[in-house]
């Protein structure tokens, strides 16, 4: 999820967006626990920007944890974890910066303040389909032979590039170090109780993926003072959190390195193979569909299930009042999902690959805009916004 802080939501294993911050001179760290600014409250928000419950979230102690400990603490666990030098890991840490505008644009993502009618325009322009168009020519053999061999369609991978980072226009100006070091001891608090465990384990995602960093740099040999991503920490072509680049990154080229900063044949297969296996049974399937538009029927209430895995079947769904506007593959299950559109309310059923799509940015907008872009890079035809 990235370029600008448009396409941002971040969960556990999914990527980040680039963003463009106004230039900014943080302070150095200082020995005492840094203030958390609080979020600001948001307004009722429109049924596509829930984000998706996970039941099987482990409860954690919200006891605060002094600076000092937490930070010694984290260069203690991940040294033995990793089998890092201490010395070193502090050496890292001490240049770090706090990032102001990585709190604030973390506090803004856009699917928490626009709906679908909005949304949508940002990222399926005339240019960008253009430009997708031309990507997809200009390096078609290289992504047609992984077509071939994962089953993920080159016009999708195409599409994630164009709305991560304009086809590689923009990856990031944000010292991702200093990214990480932020969001892993300084994660915004709105104050809601009723967020409070989500955000405490957001701060324990990016502390991890601050961990996963530093073990990448050395697997890699990134220059870390140079690296730079995301306000979140996503980098490359494809904005991978650090975690993602080490668990689905791949070497395309078979040249024994893991290049996801430069290296089209590795962001390439990368891309695909997060998208084959990050939803695990539910991975992108080769030549599955991935949505359809439906029909509700008069009077009844939109179905927004908290977990987005697509096991509703057909029948289930039409007894809740959903018909699909077009056939549907024998046996293909679905999840519900309902858009603001211009025109009001639009329903579509995700399927198996929609939600492997969701899994790349928990958002179910992000999802759709990925999808339809990719149809129009193919020269087919979208609905309406």
């Amino acid at each position: 999820m990235i370029r600008r802080a448009l396409a941002c939501l971040f969960t556990l294993g999914l990527v980040a967006c680039a963003s463009q911050p106004k230039p900014s001179t943080p302070p150095k760290q200082t020995g005492q626990q840094p203030a958390r600014p609080p979020l600001p409250v948001p307004a009722a928000k429109p049924a596509e920007t829930a984000v998706e419950q996970r039941t099987d979230a482990a409860v954690l102690d919200l006891t605060p944890v002094p600076f000092e400990i937490a930070r010694a603490n984290f260069i203690t666990d991940t040294a033995a974890r990793f089998n890092l030098e201490p010395a070193w890991i502090e050496a890292i840490l001490a240049r770090a910066q706090w990032r102001e505008d990585t709190i604030k644009l973390m506090s803004r993502p856009a699917e928490r303040t626009i709906g679908w009618s909005e949304y949508r325009p940002r990222f399926i322009t005339a240019s960008r389909i253009a430009a997708g168009q031309k990507f997809l020519a200009a390096h078609r053999a290289e992504l047609t032979r992984v077509q071939d061999r994962t089953g993920v369609p080159a016009e999708i991978i195409v599409a994630i590039l164009g709305v991560e980072t304009s086809y590689g226009g923009y990856t990031g100006k944000t010292p991702v170090v200093d990214a990480l070091y932020t969001l892993a001891f300084r994660y915004p608090r709105t104050g809601d109780p009723a967020r409070a465990q989500y955000e405490a384990r957001r701060e324990r995602f990016f502390r991890d993926e601050l961990a996963q960093l530093l073990v990448l740099s050395r697997e890699q040999d990134l220059d870390l003072a140079a690296l730079t991503g995301s306000y979140a920490g996503a980098m490359g072509l494809g904005q991978f959190m650090p975690s993602s680049y080490r668990q689905f990154g791949v070497d395309g080229d078979g040249d024994g390195r893991i290049d996801l900063l430069t290296d089209l044949d590795d962001v390439f297969s990368s891309v695909a193979h997060y998208f084959v296996n990050k939803g695990g049974a539910y991975g992108w399937k080769r030549g599955g569909p991935v949505a359809v538009q439906a029909t509700l029927a008069p009077g009844r209430e939109p179905f927004e299930p908290l977990d987005w895995t697509p096991t509703w079947t057909l029948s289930e769904l039409a007894t809740r009042g959903y018909t699909p506007m077009a056939p549907v593959p024998q046996g293909e299950t679905a999840t519900p999902v309902t858009l603001a559109a211009a025109n009001g309310p639009q329903y579509w059923l995700g399927f198996r690959n929609y939600y492997a799509i969701t899994r790349y940015n928990n958002s179910k907008m992000y999802a759709m805009a990925v999808w339809q872009l990719s149809e129009a890079i193919a020269g087919r035809a979208l609905p309406p916004a």
